[in-house]
């Protein structure tokens, strides 16, 4: 057993043997499926701490010679797969931790240190079958597979890391790519290669040095959508046992949408709130907001208007594929987007092509980023959100009326237009606050249109729902009359309580007084909170 090849199964049996494991072992069947196929090179890209470094820990165990397994998997998904028993522990691996060597390598180049340090071990376990013991790791990898047809296993964590540390090396980046294309591209040594990284494969010029890698991004997660975080039975299931109230795991953590999978959850965060029995900003703390102030102040034209979109509740359209997979080369507000995509700050509908803020944890880290410069109008908004929540509650129209225009103005002077559109967008920013005991809704389809703004209580809040309808150059009394006529509270069948009606107009003519607000109380439902409603809010 060594340090590159064949490393063990210590790093998953730590995994198996704490206190919270999610059995992800599902991972190797679909690792199985692409074992020694044209499909072997595997590239998987997620944000921090989602869980890549257990997933090759758990790959290591399985294929790893060397070590006996076979009671670790015990019980766990894999072992009813048929071919469980076909890969276990029968080959070679060689495990890479791109940054340890970034750090160990000092003054050497990466590359070279890495040769250096995976050759000693290789050259111990198969030195008596080669003639020379000066080539480098890619000859000697052929002479070994040559002489014995010994097949290996590459399992690469951090894969991007010179990517990521080096941003200004495009030489360095280069170097890099070409040594792992020549190691790894068209090499009958090799049986998988499964490498992980936060950034998918990076490009360069008119072609990828590693076009041979099959991508599975946070953009298109594609066979390994399950294991991309905690999936909502997983999260139902802790929430069961660590006595935690599901409803607020979800307001908290998840959101990252996906095309099967339409709930995934923040694996990092939900482990520590369920460790700790307490809901707080876990995984957003372990990096500083100074990384994503740094891309929000970019000066690229709509992004600014973007973000503040997006933390209004609403979703923008994206373009990912001009984005060149490294941390430096932006030509589009689209490119700094994909990359926050990536990073984990921004979720992303595949089919519809929209971002999004995907849960509270991320939406506070945009409200602590924006805090500390360059975006005071919509600070100003956010921390006068907590009133004008109070005043709405109290049915009081005028002072509602009065915050409302004081956020659509501040709003307007970023977005650059002035219409129902931005009015929408400054009612989300407008009742930001709300967050923490509502789901808001935007566009909920009634049955007979649309509402505007839902906001359906969370269960814990003893909150009533509300209902906003958002009118342009009319009157409040239209939009309460609109809710009422298309009988937009139908959509809350089964919502027992009571139920605000909030009308708004925005009157492009009353330089006095713009907004005007109308707000009417009414009950609905018999027993519990609407079943219905969520499923069309999900």
């Amino acid at each position: 057993m060594g340090v590159y090849l064949n490393p063990g199964n210590k790093g998953f049996k730590e995994a198996v043997r704490s206190e919270i494991y999610v059995d992800k072992t599902g991972v190797i069947a679909c690792a199985n499926k692409l074992f020694n196929t044209q499909e072997k090179y595997v590239c998987i890209s997620r944000p921090r701490r989602f869980g890549k470094s257990m997933a090759l820990q758990m790959l290591s165990a399985y294929y790893g010679r060397g070590c006996d397994s076979r009671e670790l998997f015990a019980g766990l998904k894999i072992e009813s797969v048929s071919s469980f028993e076909e890969h276990l522990n029968r080959y070679d691996v060689i495990y890479l931790n791109m940054q340890q060597f970034l750090i160990g390598a000092k003054k050497q180049e990466i590359t070279e240190y890495l040769e250096q340090e995976v050759l000693e071990e290789l050259l111990e376990e198969y030195g008596y079958l080669l003639k020379r013991h000066d080539m480098g790791l890619a000859d000697t990898l052929r002479k070994i597979y040559a002489k014995s047809g010994k097949e290996f296993v590459f399992l690469i964590d951090e894969w991007d890391c010179v990517m990521r540390e080096h941003q200004e090396s495009e030489a360095l980046q280069k170097q890099y790519l070409d040594f792992l294309r020549n190691l790894l591209k068209d090499q009958t040594f090799v049986a998988l290669a499964y490498m992980t990284g936060i950034l998918p494969v990076k490009k360069y010029g008119k072609h990828s040095a590693l076009n041979m890698f099959s991508e599975y991004s946070m953009t298109d997660q594609g066979i390994f959508e399950e294991y991309t975080g905690f999936t909502e039975d997983e999260v139902k299931e802790l929430c069961h046992r660590f006595r935690m109230d599901f409803a607020q795991v979800g307001s908290w953590y998840d959101g990252y949408q996906l095309t099967r999978f339409s709930h995934i959850y923040n694996p990092k965060s939900v482990v520590e709130s369920m460790k700790h029995r307490k809901f707080s900003n876990y995984w957003t703390s372990t990096e500083t907001y100074e990384a994503l102030k740094v891309y929000m102040e970019m000066d690229f034209d709509g992004l600014r208007t973007d973000i503040v979109k997006m933390l209004g509740g609403e979703r923008v359209k994206v373009n990912t594929r001009s984005f060149q997979n490294d941390m430096k080369n932006f030509k589009t507000k689209d490119d700094v987007l994909t990359l926050l995509v990536h990073l984990g700050y921004l979720g992303y509908d595949s089919e519809a092509r929209e971002a999004f803020i995907p849960n509270k944890e991320i939406v506070e880290e945009f409200e602590n980023a924006m805090s500390v410069g360059g975006w005071p109008e919509v600070m100003k908004v956010l921390k006068a959100s907590e009133r004008l929540l109070e005043d709405t509650l109290r049915r009081d129209e005028e002072k509602v009326a009065k915050g409302l225009d004081m956020a659509h103005m501040e709003v307007a002077s970023i977005l650059t237009y002035n219409d129902e559109n931005s009015l929408g967008c400054a009612i989300g920013l407008a009742y930001y606050s709300a967050r923490k005991d509502y789901k808001m809704i935007r566009e909920l389809p009634t049955g007979r249109g649309f509402a505007d703004v839902v906001f359906l209580p969370l269960p814990f809040s003893g909150k009533p729902a509300m209902v906003v309808e958002l009118k342009y150059d009319k009157s409040a009394r239209t939009a309460i009359e609109q809710v009422k006529e298309r009988e937009y509270t139908r959509a809350l069948e089964g919502y027992s309580g009571e139920i605000l009606l909030v009308g708004v107009n925005y009157d492009k003519d009353d330089k006095n007084k713009p907004h005007s607000c109308m707000i009417e109380r009414v009950c609905h439902g018999e027993s519990g909170i609407t079943n219905r409603l969520r499923r069309k809010a999900d």
